[in-house]
């Protein structure tokens, strides 16, 4: 930027000790939320949740198909004690019983409830994508302010080196003209205190470039005091989006409909409609048909080989008020949820035009504060003149390089807040 030239030496000398080591890859903004989404998080998490999901919904498949199983009996029934041919208990066939039958049971689903269970589960694989959908989203919108925080604290850590570099170098200048007698006491105390101020500003700086580092680092690893080599994209061009130039009223339509805030709820409606379908199937009759072959007889022999078929009927009598009950609470959930829907719209509408708000504001005003970095380092430089020539004081020396600093970092703080706002909008855009 024009305004960093007459820092000179010192700051390249920043740039440079900033660097990774050569052959190190930079880190951009990518790179991290790739790190990020592969180490444990809510991602991973909801990702678990989302084969849990898709289980269920096998599940759920399997119970409308029919069940087939085995059964193997030998059984043993005492014989009479006073006649030893009869067996003791009616309830058996014999003395001795061999039971091996292959059954075949398929609920015909007369009510419903299976058609709805199943269907429910859909419901709930679309919770479970939406809400993965919203973890791996939040968590790149949080990656994506952590880097750029740790780019704006590493950028002004070297504005501050620089300008106490300055500081520094004016302290020298002042005390070298008042050993010839051309500056007062007064003077030096002034410069004196600017480069103390300095640099605890420096080491402020330093702190916080310290804790973005971190806090970045501890999305996919525990050494987070190790510096991130990351790409530094402060300089590069800001170029407003056409999204964002142009006003298309369909524009905010398209990104709503993108949100998987709302697709959640609308998967949550059919899951409670689903609930519905199920409570009334309580009222509603049920059948299912059940085949069977194999032996079951008082010898093992294949010409005693049968089958049998039954069909069960179930109707319910009095269970009315429970079956009820919980088809009236499916109910209200569901309304519930087309309550909260329609609020959302409004809010995620609001969040839409907002973000985009601020991304139009912050990259107007990047242009600002880089006329004003400029200005304010011109102003610095011929005040530094004035005073060198003996026709200015150091008290404007000192007040122009503060506000020349503050101007930097006001700056450097535009660009990282329109990136930020930047992140906002491709979220409140469904992206």
């Amino acid at each position: 930027m024009m305004w960093l030239k007459p820092i000179g030496l010192c700051a390249s000398m920043a740039v440079i000790t900033s660097l990774p080591v050569q052959g190190q890859q930079l880190l951009a903004l990518d790179d991290c939320v790739r790190l990020a989404l592969g180490a444990p998080s809510a991602v991973q998490s909801a990702e678990r949740e989302q084969a849990i999901a898709g289980e269920r919904q096998t599940a759920a498949r399997a119970g409308r198909l029919p069940q087939l199983a085995l059964n193997s009996t030998y059984a043993y029934n005492s014989p009479n004690s006073h006649t030893p041919n009869p067996f003791s208990f009616v309830a058996l066939n014999a003395v001795r019983e061999y039971l091996a039958v292959a059954d075949a049971s398929w609920n015909l689903d007369f009510s419903g409830r299976l058609r709805a269970v199943r269907a429910r589960e859909r419901a709930g694989g679309d919770v479970a994508a939406a809400d993965l959908a919203i973890a791996r989203r939040d968590l790149r919108r949080t990656v994506a302010w952590a880097y750029y925080n740790l780019l704006l604290a590493r950028r002004i850590v070297r504005l501050e080196e620089a300008s106490l570099e300055e500081a520094r170098e004016f302290e020298r200048t002042v005390r070298a003209r008042h050993a010839g007698g051309e500056a007062s006491r007064a003077d030096i105390l002034k410069a004196s205190v600017q480069r103390s101020q300095f640099e605890q500003r420096l080491a402020q700086a330093q702190l916080d470039a310290t804790l973005s580092n971190q806090i970045l680092a501890s999305f996919w690893t525990t050494d987070v005091d190790v510096a991130l080599p990351v790409e530094d994209i402060l300089d590069s061009a800001t170029t407003l989006p056409a999204e964002i130039q142009e006003h298309d009223p369909q524009q905010a339509a398209t990104a709503l409909a993108q949100r998987p805030e709302l697709a959640r709820m609308d998967a949550l409606s059919r899951s409670f409609g689903a609930e519905r379908t199920i409570a009334r199937a309580g009222l509603r009759p049920e059948a299912n048909l059940v085949f069977q072959y194999g032996l079951d007889s008082i010898q093992v022999r294949s010409n005693h080989l049968g089958y049998a078929a039954y069909v069960n009927l179930n109707v319910p009598v009095f269970d009315w008020f429970r079956a009820r009950s919980g088809a009236r609470e499916a109910s209200y959930r569901n309304e519930q949820v087309r309550i909260q829907r329609a609020s959302a719209e409004r809010a995620l509408t609001r969040e839409y035009q907002a973000a985009r708000s601020r991304v139009r504001s912050w990259h107007e005003r990047i242009r600002m504060a880089q006329s004003a970095a400029d200005n304010t380092r011109e102003n610095l430089r011929l005040v530094r003149l004035l005073y060198d020539s003996g026709e200015g004081s150091a008290l404007d020396v000192v007040l122009s390089q503060e506000a020349a600093t503050q101007a930097g970092r006001t700056f450097y703080s535009a660009i990282a807040d329109y990136q930020r706002a930047a992140a906002d909008f491709e979220l409140a855009a469904g992206r």
